[in-house]
């Protein structure tokens, strides 16, 4: 958000000073704040759990209804705020944090005014991604930086993973519906796939299970397939958090002339995937 233009010839304006305790996370009062919201929001959304309960509804909804209503206007009196601190109030009300803290009130507010819409105060469970904020403050922005630029490295390789996860999908579930049939429950090949997804992830529902030997012997693969391809996300984005850790990568680029995989560790001798004898690595130009 923009900051309001201090002038440093006058006191310092009340924007300037409410604009510090709101968005800045390096002073005292910046700091209470931030720790206060999240707590508000944490015990806020514990109270929209506990009240979808409704033993606890029917016995404590006076102090649901009092509870709620105090953390809305605790949260409005914070957006109202949020828009008055900064340059650009319409800026701020169109990014996603605005529009985040702006659905952490609306639901209570439309079901006071119009009963119908009161089935929609439950999104205030999205108050939640208000917890996002603590990304602000200066004891984690390194490892949330570190953690979204692996992230962000890792999408194709990640994307590559998913696509293949997906392709083996369709094979074995289009497989098990030509094995199993409608008659096991397999009744159509959308269907089938939705069994190799519950068996890949290791799901498993149990709402639809092969009957036939093969069957059998097909979902087993699939099981042992998906127990191994679970690391594999993991893997891919443990790799690149440890790249950006210690500043280099872990595999340089060195051709195999055998198999031509393109990049190896810089202390190899021969391939990993074909064993033959590398070329020597070339230094880094100065």
């Amino acid at each position: 958000m923009e900051r309001p233009a201090p002038d440093a010839s006058a006191p310092v304006p009340w924007r300037a000073r409410l604009y510090r305790v709101i968005w800045e996370s390096d002073t005292r009062a910046g700091r209470l704040f931030d720790q206060v919201v999240v707590a508000a929001i944490l015990v806020s959304v514990a109270i929209v759990l506990a009240d979808s309960v409704q033993g606890w509804h029917n016995r404590w909804a006076t102090f649901f209804t009092i509870a709620e209503w105090g953390f809305t206007l605790l949260f409005t009196a914070e957006y109202i705020a949020r828009l008055a601190s900064v340059d650009k109030p319409l800026k701020y009300a169109r990014s996603f944090f605005g529009i985040v803290d702006l659905v952490a009130v609306l639901p209570t507010w439309l079901a006071l005014f119009v009963p119908e819409l009161h089935a929609l105060i439950d999104v205030r469970i999205l108050r939640l991604l208000r917890v996002f904020r603590i990304f602000r403050l200066t004891a984690y922005v390194a490892e949330y930086q570190v953690m979204a630029e692996a992230l962000y490295a890792s999408r194709r390789k990640i994307l590559v993973f998913l696509a293949a996860v997906l392709m083996i999908d369709l094979v074995v579930g289009t497989l098990m519906y030509v094995v199993e049939g409608p008659e096991n429950g397999f009744r159509d090949i959308p269907t089938s796939v939705y069994w190799a997804i519950t068996t890949m992830t290791t799901v498993g529902f149990g709402d639809i299970t092969p009957k036939t030997d093969l069957g059998r012997f097909l979902a087993s693969l699939m099981m042992l397939v998906g127990w191994g391809t679970l690391a594999v996300p993991t893997g891919i984005v443990t790799a690149e958090m440890t790249v950006r850790r210690h500043g280099r990568s872990l595999f340089v680029p060195r051709l195999c002339t055998g198999c031509g995989l393109a990049e190896h560790a810089p202390d190899a001798r021969y391939c990993q995937h074909c064993g033959l004898a590398l070329p020597a690595a070339v230094p880094p130009p100065p």
